[in-house]
Protein backbone atom coordinates (compact mmCIF):
# COMPACT_ATOMS: atom_id res chain seq x y z
CA UNK A 1 0.00 0.00 0.00
CA UNK A 2 2.88 2.11 0.54
CA UNK A 3 4.43 1.80 -2.68
CA UNK A 4 0.85 2.40 -4.04
CA UNK A 5 0.46 6.00 -2.42
CA UNK A 6 4.09 6.68 -3.49
CA UNK A 7 3.19 6.33 -6.51
CA UNK A 8 0.18 8.54 -6.85
CA UNK A 9 1.89 11.00 -4.70
CA UNK A 10 4.67 11.21 -7.53
CA UNK A 11 2.06 11.36 -10.17
CA UNK A 12 0.34 13.89 -8.45
CA UNK A 13 3.00 16.05 -8.25
CA UNK A 14 4.74 15.57 -12.04
CA UNK A 15 0.74 16.83 -12.95
CA UNK A 16 1.30 19.48 -10.57
CA UNK A 17 4.35 20.34 -12.16
CA UNK A 18 3.19 20.35 -15.61
CA UNK A 19 -0.12 22.10 -14.62
CA UNK A 20 2.69 24.92 -12.95
CA UNK A 21 4.76 25.32 -15.88
CA UNK A 22 1.84 25.90 -18.54
CA UNK A 23 0.43 28.21 -16.10
CA UNK A 24 4.01 29.95 -16.17
CA UNK A 25 3.76 30.37 -19.74
CA UNK A 26 0.50 31.83 -19.89
CA UNK A 27 1.17 34.35 -17.23
CA UNK A 28 4.36 35.04 -19.40
CA UNK A 29 2.15 35.58 -22.83
CA UNK A 30 -0.25 37.37 -21.00
CA UNK A 31 2.44 39.76 -19.43
CA UNK A 32 4.13 40.34 -22.79
CA UNK A 33 3.84 43.33 -24.79
CA UNK A 34 1.86 43.11 -28.30
CA UNK A 35 4.45 44.74 -30.22
CA UNK A 36 7.12 42.17 -28.79
CA UNK A 37 4.32 39.13 -29.86
CA UNK A 38 3.91 40.58 -33.49
CA UNK A 39 7.18 42.06 -34.62
CA UNK A 40 7.85 39.25 -36.55
CA UNK A 41 4.91 38.87 -38.31
CA UNK A 42 5.27 43.13 -38.91
CA UNK A 43 8.73 42.88 -40.28
CA UNK A 44 6.95 40.25 -42.31
CA UNK A 45 4.22 42.27 -43.83
CA UNK A 46 6.98 44.85 -44.74
CA UNK A 47 8.89 43.04 -46.12
CA UNK A 48 6.13 41.70 -48.43
CA UNK A 49 4.74 45.73 -48.79
CA UNK A 50 7.95 46.87 -49.97
CA UNK A 51 8.16 46.69 -54.10
CA UNK A 52 10.80 46.69 -56.27
CA UNK A 53 11.42 50.09 -58.33
CA UNK A 54 12.99 49.91 -61.82
CA UNK A 55 15.77 51.76 -62.54
CA UNK A 56 13.25 53.57 -65.06
CA UNK A 57 11.04 54.59 -62.05
CA UNK A 58 14.00 56.44 -60.54
CA UNK A 59 14.27 58.51 -63.81
CA UNK A 60 13.46 62.16 -64.04
CA UNK A 61 12.02 62.57 -67.19
CA UNK A 62 10.65 65.95 -66.92
CA UNK A 63 14.78 67.23 -67.36
CA UNK A 64 15.40 64.77 -70.58
CA UNK A 65 14.96 67.05 -73.43
CA UNK A 66 16.87 68.21 -76.20
CA UNK A 67 18.97 70.27 -76.02
CA UNK A 68 20.31 70.01 -72.28
CA UNK A 69 19.79 73.59 -70.41
CA UNK A 70 20.59 76.47 -70.70
CA UNK A 71 19.63 76.25 -74.35
CA UNK A 72 15.97 76.90 -75.50
CA UNK A 73 14.21 73.05 -75.15
CA UNK A 74 13.07 72.22 -78.42
CA UNK A 75 12.36 68.41 -77.89
CA UNK A 76 10.89 66.42 -74.49
CA UNK A 77 10.47 63.36 -73.47
CA UNK A 78 6.48 62.81 -72.34
CA UNK A 79 6.26 59.09 -71.95
CA UNK A 80 5.90 55.51 -73.60
CA UNK A 81 3.59 52.49 -74.16
CA UNK A 82 4.43 49.13 -74.19
CA UNK A 83 0.78 47.23 -74.49
CA UNK A 84 -2.64 47.34 -72.97
CA UNK A 85 -3.31 49.75 -69.89
CA UNK A 86 -2.04 47.75 -66.72
CA UNK A 87 -4.54 47.16 -64.48
CA UNK A 88 -4.63 47.72 -60.65
CA UNK A 89 -2.15 45.08 -58.91
CA UNK A 90 -3.27 46.64 -55.29
CA UNK A 91 -6.55 45.18 -55.62
CA UNK A 92 -6.90 41.81 -54.59
CA UNK A 93 -8.77 39.87 -57.61
CA UNK A 94 -11.89 38.54 -57.05
CA UNK A 95 -12.42 34.71 -57.60
CA UNK A 96 -15.99 33.53 -58.78
CA UNK A 97 -17.51 30.86 -57.02
CA UNK A 98 -18.48 27.29 -58.98
CA UNK A 99 -22.43 26.98 -59.26
CA UNK A 100 -23.45 23.73 -57.52
CA UNK A 101 -23.81 22.50 -61.60
CA UNK A 102 -21.09 23.73 -62.31
CA UNK A 103 -18.78 21.35 -59.59
CA UNK A 104 -20.59 18.20 -60.49
CA UNK A 105 -20.24 18.73 -64.12
CA UNK A 106 -16.22 19.27 -63.40
CA UNK A 107 -15.75 23.20 -65.18
CA UNK A 108 -13.47 25.28 -63.75
CA UNK A 109 -15.14 28.95 -63.15
CA UNK A 110 -11.86 29.79 -60.88
CA UNK A 111 -10.56 32.54 -63.39
CA UNK A 112 -6.96 32.96 -60.86
CA UNK A 113 -5.61 36.33 -59.33
CA UNK A 114 -3.84 36.64 -61.98
CA UNK A 115 -3.99 40.35 -63.29
CA UNK A 116 -2.14 39.58 -66.68
CA UNK A 117 -4.23 37.03 -67.83
CA UNK A 118 -5.56 38.04 -71.06
CA UNK A 119 -2.96 41.12 -71.23
CA UNK A 120 -1.66 42.60 -74.72
CA UNK A 121 1.83 43.64 -75.26
CA UNK A 122 3.69 45.33 -77.78
CA UNK A 123 5.79 42.85 -79.86
CA UNK A 124 7.11 44.15 -82.87
CA UNK A 125 5.38 47.98 -83.12
CA UNK A 126 5.96 49.04 -86.40
CA UNK A 127 3.43 51.32 -88.09
CA UNK A 128 2.43 54.74 -86.30
CA UNK A 129 -0.19 56.92 -87.16
CA UNK A 130 -2.54 59.73 -84.99
CA UNK A 131 -6.24 60.25 -85.60
CA UNK A 132 -8.72 63.30 -85.18
CA UNK A 133 -8.71 62.69 -81.89
CA UNK A 134 -5.82 62.13 -80.86
CA UNK A 135 -5.63 58.24 -80.63
CA UNK A 136 -2.54 56.39 -81.41
CA UNK A 137 -2.29 53.57 -84.16
CA UNK A 138 0.36 51.47 -83.57
CA UNK A 139 0.51 47.93 -86.15
CA UNK A 140 2.58 45.36 -84.23
CA UNK A 141 3.52 42.49 -86.98
CA UNK A 142 4.33 40.12 -83.72
CA UNK A 143 0.51 40.43 -82.00
CA UNK A 144 -1.36 40.38 -85.09
CA UNK A 145 -3.11 43.36 -84.22
CA UNK A 146 -3.01 47.17 -84.27
CA UNK A 147 -3.23 49.19 -80.99
CA UNK A 148 -5.56 51.97 -80.39
CA UNK A 149 -4.63 54.31 -77.82
CA UNK A 150 -5.61 57.12 -75.65
CA UNK A 151 -2.11 58.70 -75.08
CA UNK A 152 -4.23 60.61 -72.21
CA UNK A 153 -5.36 58.08 -70.50
CA UNK A 154 -3.70 55.29 -72.33
CA UNK A 155 -7.02 52.62 -72.77
CA UNK A 156 -6.78 50.82 -75.40
CA UNK A 157 -8.42 48.95 -77.80
CA UNK A 158 -7.27 46.60 -80.39
CA UNK A 159 -8.18 45.81 -84.37
CA UNK A 160 -7.47 41.98 -83.75
CA UNK A 161 -6.42 39.51 -86.30
CA UNK A 162 -9.39 36.62 -86.31
CA UNK A 163 -11.63 38.89 -84.88
CA UNK A 164 -11.72 42.54 -86.83
CA UNK A 165 -9.60 41.11 -89.22
CA UNK A 166 -7.11 38.76 -91.35
CA UNK A 167 -3.89 39.98 -90.91
CA UNK A 168 -0.38 38.19 -91.98
CA UNK A 169 2.41 41.00 -91.30
CA UNK A 170 1.28 44.09 -90.79
CA UNK A 171 3.88 47.09 -90.93
CA UNK A 172 2.19 50.71 -92.11
CA UNK A 173 -0.26 52.56 -91.23
CA UNK A 174 -1.97 55.87 -93.24
CA UNK A 175 -4.95 57.63 -91.92
CA UNK A 176 -7.11 60.21 -93.95
CA UNK A 177 -8.78 63.42 -92.69
CA UNK A 178 -12.09 61.57 -92.25
CA UNK A 179 -9.98 58.89 -89.89
CA UNK A 180 -10.50 56.02 -92.86
CA UNK A 181 -7.36 53.68 -91.83
CA UNK A 182 -5.06 52.16 -94.16
CA UNK A 183 -2.69 48.86 -93.09
CA UNK A 184 -0.42 47.06 -95.33
CA UNK A 185 -0.06 43.60 -94.87
CA UNK A 186 3.52 42.33 -96.86
CA UNK A 187 2.35 38.54 -96.09
CA UNK A 188 -0.84 38.98 -97.85
CA UNK A 189 0.67 41.44 -100.78
CA UNK A 190 -2.28 44.04 -100.06
CA UNK A 191 -3.41 47.26 -98.63
CA UNK A 192 -6.52 46.87 -96.18
CA UNK A 193 -8.81 49.69 -95.78
CA UNK A 194 -11.19 50.23 -92.55
CA UNK A 195 -14.06 52.74 -91.73
CA UNK A 196 -13.75 55.55 -88.73
CA UNK A 197 -15.73 52.45 -86.62
CA UNK A 198 -12.81 50.37 -87.37
CA UNK A 199 -14.54 47.94 -89.93
CA UNK A 200 -12.89 46.88 -92.80
CA UNK A 201 -14.44 48.26 -96.01
CA UNK A 202 -11.98 47.38 -98.82
CA UNK A 203 -8.92 45.70 -100.28
CA UNK A 204 -6.13 47.46 -102.41
CA UNK A 205 -3.74 44.48 -104.12
CA UNK A 206 -3.19 46.35 -107.78
CA UNK A 207 0.76 46.69 -108.21
CA UNK A 208 1.24 45.50 -104.80
CA UNK A 209 3.81 43.28 -103.72
CA UNK A 210 5.47 43.62 -100.46
CA UNK A 211 3.82 47.39 -99.01
CA UNK A 212 5.59 49.35 -95.93
CA UNK A 213 5.15 52.40 -94.45
CA UNK A 214 2.38 54.52 -96.43
CA UNK A 215 1.28 58.37 -96.30
CA UNK A 216 -1.67 60.09 -97.50
CA UNK A 217 -2.14 63.64 -99.46
CA UNK A 218 -4.81 65.05 -97.80
CA UNK A 219 -5.27 67.98 -100.33
CA UNK A 220 -4.43 65.83 -103.87
CA UNK A 221 -6.46 62.59 -102.47
CA UNK A 222 -3.51 60.45 -103.10
CA UNK A 223 -2.22 57.53 -101.41
CA UNK A 224 1.59 56.84 -101.30
CA UNK A 225 2.47 53.59 -100.60
CA UNK A 226 6.50 52.51 -100.56
CA UNK A 227 6.93 48.75 -101.94
CA UNK A 228 10.15 46.99 -100.58
CA UNK A 229 9.60 44.15 -103.16
CA UNK A 230 8.88 46.14 -105.95
CA UNK A 231 11.81 49.07 -105.46
CA UNK A 232 9.20 51.41 -105.47
CA UNK A 233 6.23 54.28 -104.31
CA UNK A 234 2.88 53.34 -105.73
CA UNK A 235 0.41 56.10 -105.69
CA UNK A 236 -3.07 55.59 -105.38
CA UNK A 237 -6.40 57.59 -105.30
CA UNK A 238 -7.36 57.70 -101.58
CA UNK A 239 -11.00 57.45 -102.76
CA UNK A 240 -11.29 55.34 -105.44
CA UNK A 241 -8.00 53.20 -104.28
CA UNK A 242 -7.23 53.04 -108.48
CA UNK A 243 -3.11 52.86 -108.90
CA UNK A 244 -2.88 56.00 -110.25
CA UNK A 245 0.94 55.80 -110.97
CA UNK A 246 4.58 55.04 -110.22
CA UNK A 247 7.40 56.51 -108.80
CA UNK A 248 10.78 54.52 -109.38
CA UNK A 249 12.47 51.62 -111.87
CA UNK A 250 10.63 48.70 -111.02
CA UNK A 251 11.94 45.48 -110.14
CA UNK A 252 15.89 46.84 -109.75
CA UNK A 253 17.08 44.09 -107.02
CA UNK A 254 17.44 46.60 -104.83
CA UNK A 255 20.49 47.46 -106.96
CA UNK A 256 19.65 50.76 -108.61
CA UNK A 257 21.15 54.20 -107.28
CA UNK A 258 19.93 56.24 -109.71
CA UNK A 259 18.45 59.49 -108.79
CA UNK A 260 14.85 58.83 -108.46
CA UNK A 261 14.56 55.22 -107.98
CA UNK A 262 14.74 53.40 -104.87
CA UNK A 263 16.40 50.29 -102.57
CA UNK A 264 13.89 49.15 -100.42
CA UNK A 265 11.85 52.22 -99.97
CA UNK A 266 10.39 51.67 -96.39
CA UNK A 267 9.20 55.16 -95.53
CA UNK A 268 7.03 57.89 -96.84
CA UNK A 269 5.55 61.19 -95.45
CA UNK A 270 4.01 64.01 -97.43
CA UNK A 271 4.57 68.24 -96.29
CA UNK A 272 1.54 71.16 -96.60
CA UNK A 273 2.67 71.52 -100.16
CA UNK A 274 2.00 68.35 -101.32
CA UNK A 275 5.88 66.86 -101.77
CA UNK A 276 6.41 63.31 -100.86
CA UNK A 277 9.68 62.58 -98.75
CA UNK A 278 11.25 58.64 -99.20
CA UNK A 279 13.53 56.96 -97.11
CA UNK A 280 15.96 54.88 -99.48
CA UNK A 281 16.74 52.47 -97.02
CA UNK A 282 19.60 50.52 -98.60
CA UNK A 283 20.66 53.33 -100.36
CA UNK A 284 21.06 55.12 -97.08
CA UNK A 285 19.08 58.63 -98.31
CA UNK A 286 16.23 60.54 -98.72
CA UNK A 287 14.63 61.40 -101.76
CA UNK A 288 12.28 64.41 -102.51
CA UNK A 289 9.52 64.11 -105.55
CA UNK A 290 6.75 67.05 -106.30
CA UNK A 291 3.10 66.34 -105.99
CA UNK A 292 3.29 65.15 -110.00
CA UNK A 293 5.62 62.44 -108.84
CA UNK A 294 8.74 64.31 -110.40
CA UNK A 295 11.98 64.22 -108.51
CA UNK A 296 12.76 67.28 -107.25
CA UNK A 297 16.15 66.44 -104.36
CA UNK A 298 17.79 64.14 -102.14
CA UNK A 299 20.37 64.44 -99.25
CA UNK A 300 22.06 62.19 -97.04
CA UNK A 301 25.35 59.86 -97.29
CA UNK A 302 26.38 56.55 -95.63
CA UNK A 303 27.77 56.66 -92.36
CA UNK A 304 27.79 56.15 -88.58
CA UNK A 305 27.80 59.23 -86.76
CA UNK A 306 25.07 62.11 -86.84
CA UNK A 307 24.20 63.81 -89.91
CA UNK A 308 24.93 60.43 -91.66
CA UNK A 309 22.50 57.19 -92.39
CA UNK A 310 23.15 53.93 -91.85
CA UNK A 311 19.78 52.69 -92.53
CA UNK A 312 16.57 54.93 -92.93
CA UNK A 313 13.45 53.81 -91.99
CA UNK A 314 10.76 56.27 -90.93
CA UNK A 315 10.03 59.78 -91.76
CA UNK A 316 8.00 62.14 -90.80
CA UNK A 317 7.44 66.34 -91.48
CA UNK A 318 6.49 68.35 -88.88
CA UNK A 319 4.88 72.10 -88.66
CA UNK A 320 7.87 73.79 -89.70
CA UNK A 321 8.72 71.63 -92.93
CA UNK A 322 11.61 70.09 -90.74
CA UNK A 323 12.36 66.21 -91.57
CA UNK A 324 12.31 63.67 -88.95
CA UNK A 325 14.39 60.01 -89.94
CA UNK A 326 15.02 57.31 -87.79
CA UNK A 327 17.97 55.05 -88.65
CA UNK A 328 17.44 51.44 -87.54
CA UNK A 329 21.07 51.06 -87.76
CA UNK A 330 21.93 53.79 -85.84
CA UNK A 331 18.95 54.03 -82.86
CA UNK A 332 18.93 57.51 -83.35
CA UNK A 333 16.14 59.73 -84.68
CA UNK A 334 17.68 63.09 -86.90
CA UNK A 335 16.14 66.39 -87.55
CA UNK A 336 17.20 67.86 -90.81
CA UNK A 337 16.03 70.76 -92.51
CA UNK A 338 14.42 71.41 -96.16
CA UNK A 339 18.08 71.48 -97.19
CA UNK A 340 19.31 68.49 -95.82
CA UNK A 341 21.22 70.32 -93.06
CA UNK A 342 21.21 68.41 -89.43
CA UNK A 343 19.40 70.23 -86.53
CA UNK A 344 19.61 68.13 -83.96
CA UNK A 345 19.13 64.31 -83.41
CA UNK A 346 18.10 61.92 -80.43
CA UNK A 347 19.89 58.75 -79.28
CA UNK A 348 23.35 58.34 -79.12
CA UNK A 349 24.22 54.63 -78.07
CA UNK A 350 21.44 51.68 -78.25
CA UNK A 351 19.53 51.54 -74.90
CA UNK A 352 16.59 51.17 -73.19
CA UNK A 353 16.52 54.03 -71.20
CA UNK A 354 14.19 56.79 -71.56
CA UNK A 355 15.19 58.84 -74.79
CA UNK A 356 17.45 56.51 -76.23
CA UNK A 357 16.15 53.65 -78.75
CA UNK A 358 16.72 49.66 -79.84
CA UNK A 359 15.43 48.11 -82.72
CA UNK A 360 14.48 51.74 -84.22
CA UNK A 361 11.31 51.92 -86.70
CA UNK A 362 8.69 54.26 -87.75
CA UNK A 363 7.81 58.06 -86.81
CA UNK A 364 4.65 60.02 -86.49
CA UNK A 365 4.00 63.67 -85.21
CA UNK A 366 0.48 64.63 -85.06
CA UNK A 367 -1.59 67.84 -84.89
CA UNK A 368 -0.54 68.55 -81.29
CA UNK A 369 3.29 68.40 -81.84
CA UNK A 370 3.75 65.34 -80.16
CA UNK A 371 5.99 62.72 -81.63
CA UNK A 372 5.81 58.67 -81.50
CA UNK A 373 8.49 56.79 -82.47
CA UNK A 374 7.93 52.59 -82.39
CA UNK A 375 10.95 50.00 -81.46
CA UNK A 376 11.12 46.41 -81.82
CA UNK A 377 13.30 45.14 -79.48
CA UNK A 378 11.83 46.24 -76.12
CA UNK A 379 8.14 46.70 -77.51
CA UNK A 380 7.66 49.80 -77.37
CA UNK A 381 6.20 53.04 -78.18
CA UNK A 382 7.95 56.43 -77.13
CA UNK A 383 6.51 59.95 -77.00
CA UNK A 384 7.90 63.33 -77.21
CA UNK A 385 6.82 67.11 -77.63
CA UNK A 386 8.25 68.96 -79.91
CA UNK A 387 8.78 73.07 -79.32
CA UNK A 388 8.07 74.74 -82.45
CA UNK A 389 9.82 77.61 -84.21
CA UNK A 390 7.23 80.21 -82.73
CA UNK A 391 7.10 78.59 -79.15
CA UNK A 392 10.99 78.41 -79.13
CA UNK A 393 11.26 81.78 -79.99
CA UNK A 394 8.74 82.65 -77.75
CA UNK A 395 10.85 81.50 -75.19
CA UNK A 396 13.88 83.42 -75.76
CA UNK A 397 12.63 86.18 -75.63
CA UNK A 398 10.27 85.59 -72.61
CA UNK A 399 14.01 85.08 -71.21
CA UNK A 400 15.50 88.01 -72.21
CA UNK A 401 12.89 90.07 -71.32
CA UNK A 402 13.68 89.02 -67.44
CA UNK A 403 17.54 89.25 -68.23
CA UNK A 404 16.45 92.94 -68.91
CA UNK A 405 13.86 93.43 -65.72
CA UNK A 406 16.60 92.68 -63.72
CA UNK A 407 18.86 94.98 -64.86
CA UNK A 408 21.53 92.41 -66.83
CA UNK A 409 22.93 93.37 -70.37
CA UNK A 410 20.68 90.85 -73.07
CA UNK A 411 22.97 87.62 -73.82
CA UNK A 412 23.99 86.96 -77.55
CA UNK A 413 21.14 84.77 -78.82
CA UNK A 414 21.54 80.93 -77.72
CA UNK A 415 22.52 78.49 -80.30
CA UNK A 416 19.40 76.46 -79.32
CA UNK A 417 17.47 79.30 -80.40
CA UNK A 418 15.98 79.76 -83.67
CA UNK A 419 17.03 83.09 -84.98
CA UNK A 420 14.77 85.87 -86.86
CA UNK A 421 16.02 84.90 -90.49
CA UNK A 422 14.51 84.58 -93.70
CA UNK A 423 14.91 80.92 -93.90
CA UNK A 424 14.48 79.72 -89.78
CA UNK A 425 15.64 76.14 -90.83
CA UNK A 426 18.76 77.63 -90.78
CA UNK A 427 18.86 78.75 -87.31
CA UNK A 428 17.77 75.56 -86.22
CA UNK A 429 20.84 74.20 -88.36
CA UNK A 430 23.12 76.13 -86.59
CA UNK A 431 21.62 76.30 -82.82
CA UNK A 432 21.52 72.69 -82.72
CA UNK A 433 25.13 71.74 -84.54
CA UNK A 434 27.05 72.81 -81.19
CA UNK A 435 24.21 71.21 -78.52
CA UNK A 436 23.07 68.25 -80.49
CA UNK A 437 22.69 64.93 -78.74
CA UNK A 438 24.04 66.12 -75.53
Amino acid sequence: MKEVKMIERTHNSIQWAKSSVALAILIALAMASPSALFASDKKKKDTESQKPVSVIEKIDTSKIVWPEPPNVTRIKYLNYFAGEKLPDFSAKQAKSKSAWMDRLAGTDTNKGDDPLKNHFFMGEPHGLVVDSKGNLYVADAKVGAIFVINPETRETQLIANGRDASFGLIIGLAIDDSDRLFVSDAEAHRIMVFNPQHKAEAVIKDGVADPAGMAVDNENRFLYVADVGRDQVLVYDADTFKLLRTIGTPNTKHASQALGDFAKPTGVAVDSDGNVYVTDFLNARVEVFDADGNFVRTFGKRGDGPGYFAMPKGIAIDCDNHIWVTDSMQNRVQVYSQEGDLLIYMGVVQGLLPGTFSGLQYITIDKNNRVFTSEVFPGRVQMFRYFTQEEARAEFDRREAEKKQAGSKPAATPASTPAKEKQPEKSDAAKDKGSAGK
